[in-house]
C-alpha cells in the first residue's frame, strides 16, 4: 500500500527511475531520485550537461515521450500520485496546478501565432472563459513580468530573447499554479538578462507564493535565489541541502569541483581547476561510486561500494567519506 504524502509538502518524489529504451537495452538517465518540496520553496537543481536534470524534471511533470519513460517510483503532488494518473487527469492539473517553462522560448512558443493567441489557447484548454476575461487575464500576466500588453499582438520573432522567456513565464502564471518547473530558462540569455529574469522570478514568487524547481548547469545562477540546492551526477542526487550551506561547505567532491570551476569576485585570485574527465556512459555506469573515476579523493573501496545518501549536518551527500561506519572508525582512531 502506498504511503500518503506528508501534508506539509507540496511535492514528494520517491525513488524515481527514468529510462531510455535503446537497441542495446534500457539506459537509466534518472536513478532512484528522492526529493521533497514545500509550498513556496525555491529548489535549484544543478549539474553538468547529461547528468539527468531535465529528464528528471520531465519525469516529475509527466511530459516524457518515447523512448523515455518512468519505470519505477512515485511523484506525489497535492495528494495525488502523478505517475498513476491518466492523461485526462494530468491535463486537468497542468497549467492550473503546475506548469512548465521550457528551455528555449523560441522553440516552445508557436512562431505562427501571436502571444495573445497562444495565451487564449492555453486558457480555453483548461477553463471556460469569455474572450473579454481572456484578454484581461492575458494583459495582467504580461504586466506581471514587465511586458506591455500591446505585445499580445506580437509574434515570438518580434520579441527579444529575454521578452520571450518572460512571456513563457507569464503563460505559466495564467492560472496562478502552486508549482512552476523551469528547465534552464536563462540558458540562451546574456548575463545581464539572466540576472534580470532571475530577479523577476523571485519577485513573482514573493508576490504569488508558488514553489519553483529551477534546473540549470550554472551553480552561480541560483546561488542567491534558491532556498535549497540539489546537485546531480550521472542520474543520481549526490548532494542536497540549504543553498548557502552547499556553497560555503560542499560535502561532496563533485559539488566542490563544480564550485571550483566558477570564478569568484571575492577573495584572492587563483587558477580555476575544474573537474578532470567526462561524465560516464549511463548505459554502463562505473561500479561503486559513479564519480570515483574523476574524484580527487577516491579511496580503493569507492570502486566497489555504492554509497547511499548520508546525513552531513542538515544536508545529505552521496559519498563514502560521510558513511556513518567510516566516521565512527575515524573518531575511534
Amino acid at each position: 500500500m502506498l504511503e500518503p504524502m506528508n501534508p506539509d509538502h507540496l511535492l514528494e518524489v520517491r525513488d524515481l527511475w527514468v529510462e531510455y529504451a535503446t537497441p542495446t537495452g534500457p539506459v537509466p538517465a534518472v536513478a532512484g531520485v528522492d526529493l521533497t518540496l514545500a509550498p513556496g520553496e525555491f529548489l535549484g537543481v544543478v549539474g553538468e550537461s547529461g547528468c539527468g536534470k531535465s529528464t528528471m524534471l520531465f519525469g516529475i511533470a509527466q511530459l516524457l515521450n518515447p523512448p523515455a519513460s518512468v519505470t519505477a517510483g512515485e511523484v506525489w503532488f497535492k495528494g495525488e500520485n502523478l505517475v498513476a494518473l491518466t492523461a485526462k487527469s494530468l491535463n486537468a492539473l497542468r497549467w492550473r496546478d503546475f506548469s512548465v517553462v521550457m528551455q528555449s522560448a523560441m522553440n516552445a512558443l508557436n512562431p505562427v501565432h501571436t502571444i495573445g493567441r497562444q495565451f487564449k489557447d492555453a486558457i480555453k484548454a483548461h477553463a471556460k472563459r469569455s474572450d473579454t476575461e481572456i484578454r484581461v487575464r492575458s494583459a495582467e500576466v504580461l504586466e506581471l513580468v514587465g511586458i506591455d500588453p500591446v505585445h499580445l499582438k506580437s509574434y515570438p520573432h518580434q520579441l527579444s530573447g529575454g521578452m520571450r522567456q518572460r512571456a513563457m513565464i507569464a503563460m505559466a502564471l495564467l492560472f496562478t499554479p502552486d508549482l512552476i518547473v523551469m528547465d534552464e530558462p536563462t540558458s540562451a540569455l546574456d548575463v545581464v538578462a539572466q540576472r534580470s529574469l532571475m530577479m523577476q522570478i523571485k519577485e513573482l514568487q514573493r508576490q504569488l507564493g508558488f514553489a519553483v524547481i529551477f534546473v540549470t548547469h550554472d551553480m552561480s545562477l541560483v546561488s542567491h535565489f534558491s532556498d535549497r540546492l540539489m546537485v546531480m551526477y550521472a542520474g543520481q542526487v549526490v548532494e542536497l541541502g540549504a543553498t548557502r550551506g552547499v556553497f560555503d561547505a560542499p560535502a561532496h567532491p563533485y559539488s566542490k569541483g563544480l564550485l571550483e570551476a566558477f570564478p569568484s569576485i571575492h577573495g584572492e585570485k587563483k587558477r580555476l581547476t575544474g573537474i578532470p574527465g567526462a561524465p560516464p556512459n549511463l548505459g554502463k555506469p562505473p561500479s561503486g561510486c559513479r564519480f570515483h573515476p574523476r574524484c580527487p579523493v577516491a579511496m580503493e573501496r569507492c570502486a566497489s561500494d555504492e554509497p547511499g545518501l548520508y546525513r552531513v549536518g542538515t544536508a545529505q551527500a552521496r559519498c563514502l567519506l560521510h558513511e556513518p561506519a567510516a566516521l565512527s572508525v575515524e573518531v575511534e582512531s
